[in-house]
């Protein structure tokens, strides 16, 4: 398939991810499930999107996330252990209907208000000018855990 610079500019995975990530800042900042609107991050999304969460995490349940209601409950889970999320630094790799995306990124607990920086390395697709497929990995799982768990109260 050959794309034009149209293509590439408005519907590469790139540009693609730009206004995915901006829809998920907002919709994360606005405090998630049933105070922001979903229809915002939706607009970026394949109506197959399946997202690939790694387990273990406080927020990937399953693991797997497919159309827009299990990203929309994704987010819900996501947004309640998470009150915001800033992308301090972005690399990208390809274009086309594939991308790899180094994020740099800080967030902030909602259970502890606590901060973490961590980087996430994501391989994504998109059809159609919408994210097809995402499978994000964590530099430091242990470190966005530790983050998000409230000390024990039985501890000394």
């Amino acid at each position: 398939m050959t794309l034009s610079v149209n293509d590439v500019t408005k519907d590469g995975a790139w540009a693609v991810m730009e206004r995915f990530y901006a829809a998920e800042t907002a919709y994360v900042a606005a405090g998630g499930y049933g105070k922001a609107r979903y229809d915002e991050v939706a607009a970026h999304l394949d109506p197959e999107v399946v997202l690939h969460q790694a387990p273990g995490l406080p927020f990937t349940g399953t693991g797997t996330w497919r159309g827009h209601d299990g990203m929309e409950r994704f987010l819900a889970a996501f947004s309640d252990v998470w009150e915001s999320m800033e992308f301090l630094e972005q690399e990208h790799w390809g274009d086309g209907d594939t991308v790899v995306v180094r994020n740099r990124v800080r967030f902030r607990a909602r259970a502890t208000g606590q901060d973490v920086e961590t980087e996430i390395l994501q391989l994504i697709r998109v059809r159609d000018g919408r994210m097809l497929e995402c499978r994000p990995f964590y530099w430091d799982p242990s470190a966005v855990t530790r983050a998000c768990t409230p000390p024990s109260s039985t501890s000394a």
